[in-house]
């Protein structure tokens, strides 16, 4: 039996999720927890979960202190965050701190176990947001591609400027505004980016950024 702990603030949402997570096949719920620092109380080193599936806003010890502290203390349990927060910067966030899996509250039941197995046996689940090889450049820490300092230097700087706006929750729009250009300007940034960079999403271009100091989380 695959092992689950869930931790999250509302009981009512816990509950419930144990209630259908209890019937999938092969999935058992080891204990609940109402934050962090519970799950810690609780958690038996002899007896560990395989998944920690967890909210992000807790109080007293929150999702992202949760996954870090995961990560540094039991690396082997897989960190699904179950959240309605879905923009890309804190999707970023969490694969710093080793979340690999993520996915909103609105899910269906039935893509919330296809989502399990997958992060189960492949170590990975993100809801299509994000490719296998952005994920894990993050999460392993691996070298970049041989030239994409090259591409890094040779970025006009309102490119540069660009890419440290795109890693805030700025709209596209927003940016333009900010930035005192078009929003087809912008648009073009954009379209040169993807191509430059080789990615084809705002997270690529911010993971490349983070990739090469040009901003911090």
């Amino acid at each position: 039996m695959k092992k689950i702990v869930l931790i999250d603030d509302h009981v009512l949402l816990r509950n419930g999720l144990a209630g259908i997570i209890g019937d999938f096949d092969n999935f058992t719920v080891l204990f609940e927890a109402s934050n962090g620092r519970e799950f810690i109380e609780k958690l038996d080193p002899n007896n560990l979960p395989d998944i920690v599936l967890m909210d992000i806003s807790m109080p007293i010890m929150n999702g992202y202190e949760t996954a870090e502290w995961i990560f540094l203390n039991h690396p082997s349990i897989k960190i699904m965050v179950l959240s309605m927060l879905d923009d890309e910067r804190t999707i970023i966030k969490l694969l710093k701190l080793g979340a690999m899996g993520y996915m909103t509250k609105d899910t269906d039941p039935k893509e919330l176990n296809r989502a399990l197995n997958e992060l189960y046996y492949k170590g990975i689940y993100f809801n299509q947001l994000l490719r296998v090889n952005l994920v894990q450049s993050v999460r392993n820490g691996l070298e970049e591609p041989d030239d994409e300092y090259h591409i890094y230097m040779n970025l006009p700087e309102r490119e540069r400027e660009f890419l440290k706006y795109l890693a805030t929750d700025l709209t596209l729009k927003e940016i333009a505004a900010k930035m005192n250009l078009s929003p087809r300007t912008i648009d073009g940034y954009r379209d040169n980016l993807f191509e430059k960079v080789k990615v084809n999403n705002r997270v690529g271009l911010v993971l490349f950024a983070l990739r090469n100091n040009l901003i911090q989380l």
